[in-house]
């Protein structure tokens, strides 16, 4: 069969390592402290305000979670022994170039693990709220001041307003272009496929050069454009098109995306947080205190650890409306209680609510389970063809 053409720029996007140790070397010499961070509470634009560079850390292949299991339970989030895992051995060529570590209260898992990565090296946290009440927001922005005050005494940088409002811009610049290249997924034959569109997604947190990044994606949308003008697509009208909500995926746990696309569906979107849901939302560039619209920004991201997570829904709603899908798949990480219990409710809402087909998948980064996953997959996307 005659391969499909691409965007040339997505060549780009195809080797982060590498375009991390290129990008790394001049800013290491030029003294610039780097932060590791693993969730999208992270607040990006602070860290850069202070004269810093944020990279995004390896969590999401199997490999290195035996070695965790030596120290954490093996009954675990795959995701927090691997980030673990890889902590512990110096696998992780991003990790290892860190000066610190930026860590959140998200779950009590990763709570406790990065007790344990504090004695690897040195890790702030950051103590995020689970809801999003007034007093939970003034509780967020003092920790985004706390924050900033860290990443200040780590770089001799102090934060100002100036460079906050300019890092907002730039941030603000790049989740407006990365929403306009996820939005071909709504056509019915998308000029990107659904593992392109995730890696992409993913890169854009071990990218230090940010306006280059930027250039890039700006670059891609017009050969998008050009490509879905000249109708190529590497699916089949009529495919079924699937959104796949729940925990984070990438690059080595993505066995159920690629599942999805051999069994000849188009995942139209991740609502993950490795995909849209850490794109979602602006920072207010016309705030009179930046720092407070930063906070109020990041607080927002409807993960599950929030009680309740009606933003979740909200965003699922506006999903469905935009990208059309004909079911819905939750990946869930096993042990991950918050996203388990969570499954639930997102079922009823998108059965009731949404009128749309429903599965909730459990498994972990082994793939012990691949034909199982399949067998599954496959007889739900045949439901829908009915």
């Amino acid at each position: 069969m005659a391969e499909i053409e691409k965007a040339k720029t997505l060549a780009k996007f195809a080797s982060p390592v590498d375009r991390f140790h290129l990008e790394l070397e001049p800013l290491k010499e030029a003294g610039v402290k780097l932060a590791g961070a693993y969730c999208v509470y992270a607040p990006v634009e602070i860290v850069r305000a202070a004269g810093a560079v944020c990279v995004g850390l390896c969590g999401k292949k199997q490999a290195p979670i035996p070695e965790a299991e030596r120290v954490l339970p093996a009954n675990l989030c795959p995701l927090i022994k691997s980030s673990y895992g890889y902590a512990a051995t110096g696998t992780c060529p991003y990790f290892n170039a860190t000066d610190f570590i930026l860590a959140e209260t998200t779950c009590d898992g990763k709570k406790k693990m990065f007790e344990l990565m504090d004695r690897i090296k040195t890790v702030h946290m950051m103590r995020l709220p689970t809801n999003t009440t007034p007093e939970a927001r003034a509780l967020w922005l003092a920790e985004a001041r706390r924050l900033a005050g860290f990443l200040s005494s780590q770089t001799g940088v102090a934060v100002t307003d100036e460079a906050l409002r300019r890092e907002i811009k730039q941030q603000n610049a790049i989740r407006r272009a990365l929403l306009e290249v996820a939005a071909f997924m709504a056509d019915e034959c998308p000029p990107i496929s659904s593992l392109d569109l995730m890696g992409l997604c993913e890169s854009r947190t071990f990218v230090l050069d940010q306006e280059g990044y930027l250039n890039d994606l700006l670059a891609l949308r017009e050969e998008l454009a050009d490509l879905r003008a000249r109708g190529v697509s590497p699916y089949k009208k009529g495919a079924p098109r699937i959104l796949v909500t729940g925990t984070p995926l990438g690059r080595g746990s993505e066995k159920v995306l690629r599942i999805l696309e051999d069994a000849g569906a188009v995942v139209v979107a991740l609502e993950n947080c490795t995909g849209l849901k850490g794109v979602v939302g602006l920072v207010d560039e016309n705030a009179a205190d930046p720092l407070s619209a930063i906070a109020s920004r990041y607080l927002d991201t409807p993960c599950s650890c929030m009680s309740p997570n009606t933003g979740r829904f909200a965003l699922m709603d506006a999903l469905a409306a935009q990208f059309k899908p004909t079911g819905v798949v939750d990946l869930v990480w096993q042990a991950c209680h918050t996203y388990n219990v969570e499954s639930y409710d997102l079922g009823r809402h998108v059965t009731d609510t949404l009128g749309l087909p429903f599965l909730k998948v459990e498994t972990d980064y082994t793939e012990s389970d691949m034909e199982q996953l399949r067998t599954r997959i496959e007889a739900f996307l045949e439901l829908q063809a009915r």
